[in-house]
């Protein structure tokens, strides 16, 4: 038996890899439904070797049996929308940040923290692409030994601020102005994710640090984030810092990441193994590696991922959040 499946923001980036995603996990869907702006409503979109013609998102879109939504078209449209379609029956899976910090709405990754999906009322939320990412392999490990604090630096690709921010990597790899990013793209590292806040932190930085202990369900987690922008097409890279509180002997943590769910551990060094962009770019899971103990503090972790912003980072975790709705 299969389910009737929206997609809110279908012509997007995210939105096509929602449809792509939902092909190759072979996921159930009866009834296909995809809404998009007045501006992209009318696009042919393929599914499976069928044809969808995108609608313009209405307040009388989800006027119809629909079980499941996929929103992935901004928080503006997010807060307006995703209350409607709850009201109606249908479960939304949000990619935006409006719901994220609610104390009524779950934020889920699948391998993290599933059993936050039961008390949803309608809305479940989808992390940030470059908490969800760190999140994943840490989690395993918290459990065992208790993190402290993080320390993260990321290196988040330019696919991560949409098809606008490729368009802008192309435009200034060719010596055109910016029109995307502060500064071009090309031949820059720029470590502004977001608007700053009166903090000096930016917002992308706030989300790290927030989520982080939403998700992991502990508060006393200490997160302090860098967020940068770098000219990769796609992938986001992390550097995470970690202090534990209990002490670890490496080959159990190797072990641990190497049966967490979700996980791959590239840790050969001298056979110049580790992750890269390149490598984790489609797939689902989260590429660790660049494994080494921190010997200035207690019992530290330095550790390297990497995982494609656009799959893992948003359309494959809303799918899985999907997969175990219908379970």
């Amino acid at each position: 038996m299969g389910v009737n499946v929206a997609i809110v923001g279908a012509t997007g980036l995210v939105g096509r890899t929602f449809i792509k995603v939902l092909e190759e996990r072979n996921f159930p869907v009866d009834n296909l439904y995809l809404f998009a702006s007045k501006r992209t409503a009318g696009q042919k979109l393929t599914f499976k070797g069928n044809e969808y013609t995108v609608e313009e998102l209405t307040e009388k879109s989800f006027d119809r049996d629909i079980k499941i939504a996929l929103f992935s078209a901004g928080a503006t449209v997010s807060k307006m929308y995703a209350p409607i379609a709850a009201e109606k029956g249908v479960t939304v899976v949000d990619n935006s940040s409006a719901w994220r910090m609610d104390d009524n709405v779950p934020l889920v990754v699948p391998e993290v923290n599933p059993q936050d999906i039961k008390w949803n009322k309608g809305i479940i939320a989808n992390p940030n692409c470059s908490t969800i990412q760190m999140v994943v392999p840490l989690k395993p490990l918290h459990d065992r030994y208790k993190i402290r604090r993080i320390v993260v630096s990321t290196y988040q690709a330019v696919s991560g601020a949409g098809k606008k921010g490729v368009d802008d990597l192309e435009r200034t790899l060719n010596g055109e102005k910016n029109q995307c990013f502060p500064y071009p793209i090309a031949n820059n590292c720029i470590p502004h994710i977001d608007v700053f806040l009166p903090d000096g932190y930016t917002k992308e930085e706030l989300k790290m640090i927030n989520e982080t202990k939403k998700i992991m369900g502990d508060n006393s987690i200490k997160v302090s984030p860098t967020t940068v922008r770098v000219p990769v097409k796609n992938s986001h890279s992390e550097s995470i810092n970690i202090e534990f509180e209990k002490p670890y002997q490496m080959e159990d943590l190797k072990n641990i990441l190497k049966n967490a769910p979700g996980v791959v551990l590239m840790d050969d060094p001298e056979n110049n193994i580790y992750p890269v962009a390149t490598i984790a770019t489609g797939h689902d899971e989260v590429f660790v590696g660049r494994l080494r103990r921190d010997e200035t503090v207690y019992s530290g972790l330095n550790m390297w991922i990497v995982a494609d912003n656009i799959r893992k980072g948003a359309a494959s975790n809303a799918v899985q959040i999907a997969e175990l709705l219908i379970k």
